[in-house]
């Protein structure tokens, strides 16, 4: 077995592992990047596409936002509708904070480009991946590479970024963590197609056939959901059926406004879920993003969340191996968590603000929300603070 050193093993390289070793380059910390999948696998994930306005602050500052300036699209709000209804939150006026669409796809290329020009070491197609010795002060993490051949890496922290399914989370003894859920009753089928919005802001739609949602990635690329049931089989849903969905649940009751259909490229249906698992730190091993914590997307804060994981993380783990202050890596976890609790709230708040449920009740609860929404100036702000994004320290 071939045994090397660093200061931090991350595992996963989506772009909570990217940004964090990026981050930890720029403070001095050496890294390894440990990824189950390819790099074309990692770089072709269809995943969230909006960024808060602290993401790309940050983004920005850390030198990998000179792409998302010139390609991104700067939304200053969305729309929230409902039958006969449109109205434009401006988060603009209401927190002084804007929101970019920029793809997933697109933040993990530039990351992939940051780390290459770095020359630290990545690891992709790995398997076996095993922690041990987190409760120590000499941790290490063991591997198989893509050729077969075993590898061991010792190290002061391992940082787990390998989401949801990933062994980081797992490592942590069951008697010493603690798992927050709920498992909602409905799904999103998701639909990119090549043809330019019809809108220049997302529309987030309530109808009584269920919710809708009009984003997009580019100028030439629309993004949109339908609320579906989590059983629905996506080869079920033909183009022209998703197409007449769409046009129903957003152009109800919007006269003279039409919907531009294109040629479909994916379509998937997406379950929703929110988990979050605490402490996000036990021993030497440090979680973030998704291995922490899954919202539903309706909020757009699961990119976000873990991005300001990451930043945080990053400070306290500098703080830690560089200048040989553990306050900021004891305090990570209650410092996360607060920011992490807020945009699951918020996230819940919009899930079951928008989508039916088929009881008469809570559609009459769900149309006085949205009405309060956007005839209340501060229900109007307290939305634009939350969804453009609370600052990372929060």
């Amino acid at each position: 077995m071939k045994t090397t050193r660093t200061q931090v093993v991350i595992v996963g390289a989506g772009p909570a592992g990217l940004l964090l070793s990026h981050l930890l380059d720029r403070e001095g910390i050496e890294s390894v990047l440990l990824e189950n999948r390819s790099p074309d696998y990692v770089r072709g994930r269809i995943r969230a596409g909006m960024l808060e306005h602290s993401t790309v602050e940050l983004l920005v500052e850390a030198g990998v936002g000179d792409r998302l300036k010139r390609e991104g699209m700067e939304h200053r709000g969305i729309y929230l509708q409902f039958p006969h209804e449109r109205h434009h939150i401006d988060f603009r006026s209401l927190a002084n904070r804007s929101v970019w669409v920029y793809g997933q796809t697109e933040v993990t290329r530039d990351l992939m480009q940051a780390r290459s020009a770095a020359g630290q070491q990545s690891h992709y197609e790995v398997g076996d991946v095993a922690l041990h010795d987190i409760d120590g002060e000499s941790p290490s993490v063991t591997f198989v590479d893509v050729e077969g051949r075993p590898h061991r890496i010792d190290c002061d922290v391992v940082a787990g970024c390998d989401g949801f399914h990933g062994p980081a989370r797992r490592s942590i003894p069951e008697g010493a963590r603690r798992s927050f859920g709920r498992e909602y009753p409905y799904a999103w089928l998701g639909v990119l197609a090549d043809v330019a919005p019809s809108t220049d802001e997302l529309i987030y739609a309530w109808h009584p056939e269920g919710f809708a949602m009009h984003s997009m990635r580019s100028h030439s690329v629309s993004r949109f959901y339908l609320q579906v049931d989590p059983s629905d089989d996506v080869a079920g849903w033909s183009d022209d059926r998703i197409w007449d969905a769409l046009a129903r649940r957003l152009g109800h009751g919007q006269d003279g406004w039409q919907l531009q259909p294109g040629r479909i490229t994916d379509k998937s249906v997406l379950p929703m879920r929110s988990f979050v698992s605490t402490p996000m730190q036990y021993g030497r091993l440090f979680l973030a993003g998704d291995a922490a914590h899954i919202v539903p997307p309706t909020g757009a804060k699961g990119l976000n969340l873990a991005v300001a994981d990451v930043a945080l993380l990053s400070r306290a783990l500098a703080a830690l191996l560089r200048d040989g202050d553990p306050r900021p890596a004891d305090e990570y976890t209650d410092t996360a968590l607060r920011r992490v609790w807020r945009g699951t709230h918020f996230s819940w708040w919009m899930t079951s603000m928008l989508h039916v449920t088929g009881d008469p009740f809570d559609a009459q609860l769900q149309r006085s929300q949205l009405e309060w929404v956007v005839r209340s100036e501060s229900a109007a702000a307290g939305l634009a603070e939350n969804y453009a994004g609370l600052p990372i320290g929060y």
